[in-house]
């Protein structure tokens, strides 16, 4: 008898204990965070998301790139994510205007925030990520600085149709209007990294006369230094670029690129999480009012680029 009691009292502890961990399982929210591409940029991203995933216990998160950069990876992933019953996605929408619809239809099944590129005119809750306006006027400003007598100048970027990059270009433009700065046209190259090299060679070889290269996306800064260099024309063309790729800053570092317009992609990473997590729970208030949570961007120079790349290759697990 007292063998049967002890036998009882140990099923009934397992299933409270089965309990209290199905309900802990429970209240762990799943959340994703989805790029536009496998730009290096989404590794310092990524140690954000790892930073808030080992930060709060009632988290877990997939970090998911599209191979191909394109609107139709980026619709498959989520397809897949909301299989899987996710509770919350943080997207970098590739194709804002065109992709409203499938945010809209994502957002009416599971939270959904907008990182880097937002789609303000979508039902999504909240974006996080860069004032490109604002980022933009800032590399407007380094343009002038670096032309102080003017001339033209040609922008470079993946897609014209991804906000982010329709807003760097309206603060540019902006920056540079009623200056003696002429911007020929703006290039793109469908994020390939190929073709983002031979658009600057073409330039080169098309315009003489270009006075400035600026890049709009990440790999659009090495991509203009190594056409550049290889046209022999290293410090005779100013550069002006976005992001902190290797390259970029070591062609900071050595003079050929007068300076980067960094943003904080590991904020990026963590405050998505973070503010997900906070909606999930309750607290819709951490959302403001405009819907939009900027993070600053920040200017690397020549003077502080080595104290720069350190910090960011700690992000990258470097050092």
């Amino acid at each position: 008898m007292r063998h049967l009691t002890r036998f009882v009292l140990f099923v009934l502890l397992a299933a409270l204990l089965a309990g209290a961990c199905a309900r802990q399982a429970s209240n762990v929210k799943r959340l994703a965070f989805v790029t536009n591409n496998a730009s290096d940029f989404w590794t310092i991203a990524r140690r954000g998301t790892e930073k808030a995933d080992e930060e709060f216990a009632d988290v877990t998160v997939e970090f998911r790139i599209p191979a191909d950069g394109t609107a139709a990876e980026q619709k498959r992933i989520i397809d897949d994510l909301l299989a899987k019953g996710i509770d919350g996605i943080a997207i970098s929408p590739v194709d804002p205007e065109n992709q409203t619809q499938m945010i809209n239809e994502v957002a009416r099944q599971t939270l959904v925030f907008t990182q880097d590129s937002d789609a303000p005119n979508s039902d999504r809750a909240c974006y996080v990520g860069t004032d490109n306006v604002a980022a933009g006027r800032q590399a407007g400003q380094l343009i002038k600085e670096a032309l102080p007598e003017g001339g033209r100048i040609m922008l470079f970027v993946g897609k014209l149709d991804a906000r982010n990059a329709q807003e760097r270009l309206q603060g540019i433009k902006q920056e540079l209007q009623g200056s003696n700065i002429e911007i020929i046209d703006v290039r793109t190259d469908d994020t390939d990294r190929v073709r983002a090299k031979a658009n600057v060679a073409d330039t080169l070889v098309r315009y003489p006369d270009v006075k400035g290269l600026v890049g709009l996306w990440s790999y659009n800064g090495p991509a203009i230094l190594n056409a550049v260099r290889e046209a022999g024309k290293t410090g005779q063309v100013k550069i002006v670029c976005f992001d902190e790729e290797d390259e970029t800053l070591a062609g900071v570092k050595e003079g050929a690129i007068h300076a980067t317009v960094v943003q904080q992609p590991y904020e990026f990473g963590y405050q998505a999480i973070r503010l997900m997590r906070e909606v999930l729970n309750g607290n819709r208030s951490v959302i403001p009012p405009s819907k939009q949570v900027f993070i600053p961007t920040l200017i690397v120079r020549r003077d502080n680029v080595e104290e720069f790349t350190r910090r960011i290759n700690q992000l990258r697990g470097r050092g």
